[in-house]
């Protein structure tokens, strides 16, 4: 019998190179993003069953009726992941919009707190299963300029971790992988006020990391055996660190 996966934030990116690599490996598909058009054009690559959900996961009564909605054969979910995110808005910090602040934590908080229990029951009730949760590097090694994504990601890898503790006994298994700077994504275009001009300037001198590799790491994971849970994958470009130490002059 096929296994299935589940993958938020599906229509670019990392989401859709996690569904190109479970397709590939003969996973019927279950992909979630608000752009319909562009998970159209997704299942055009892709080499089996898919079941598309277009809705915005800030909406959780939505996303729980979306839910209920998918086909009997499809709702044994084996892996689900969590990739849908946003990152909004640049500059003094004490200049940003609340609004974007707010909206950074419905979907990256809420979206991914809502989704996971959506799913959580039936794998508990299988006793088999495996979440896995994108968060990233801004997580462990804060940055200046966005404090609210950067808070969201160390939420994502805290919950991660928590909810593995919490699932002690059971067979389901959760992993939080944690990249770097990831090239070729629409993530940073809301920060960058959809300018994909100064996008491309930012990625072009660098061998930032792929979509795909984020993909076969998650892809990695749950390949291995059933006993092994890696519970945290913290990976980033070799052109990249982590070391973000910054210094201001006192006043003279």
């Amino acid at each position: 019998m096929k296994k299935t996966a589940f993958i938020t934030g599906a229509s670019s990116g990392i989401g859709a190179a996690c569904a190109r690599r479970f397709s590939k490996e003969g996973y019927n598909l279950i992909i979630l993003a608000r752009r319909k058009d562009a998970m159209e054009s997704l299942v055009k690559e892709l080499v089996t069953r898919t079941h598309i959900i277009d809705v915005d996961i800030k909406n959780s009564n939505e996303l729980e009726n979306k839910l209920l909605q998918i086909p009997d054969e499809l709702k044994n979910i084996d892996v689900l992941v969590n990739c849908a995110g946003i990152t909004l808005g640049e500059g003094p910090v004490h200049k940003a919009q609340l609004s974007d602040w707010m909206n950074m934590i419905d979907v990256n908080i809420k979206g991914l707190t809502a989704c996971t229990r959506m799913v959580l029951p039936r794998m508990v009730e299988r006793n088999k299963g495996h979440i896995i949760n994108i968060g990233s590097t801004a997580g462990t090694y804060p940055r200046p300029g966005n404090p609210i994504y950067v808070a969201s990601k160390a939420f994502t890898k805290q919950f991660s971790l928590a909810l593995r503790a919490d699932l002690k006994g059971s067979n389901v298994r959760v992993t939080s992988i944690e990249p770097g700077t990831v090239k070729n994504t629409e993530l940073a275009l809301g920060r960058l006020g959809n300018d994909r001009n100064r996008l491309k300037s930012l990625y072009d001198d660098y061998d930032y990391l792929e979509p795909e590799d984020v993909a076969e790491s998650v892809f990695w994971v749950t390949r291995l055996p059933a006993r092994v849970n890696i519970n945290r994958i913290d990976l980033m470009a070799t052109c990249q660190t982590f070391s973000n130490l910054q210094s201001h002059k006192k006043d003279i």
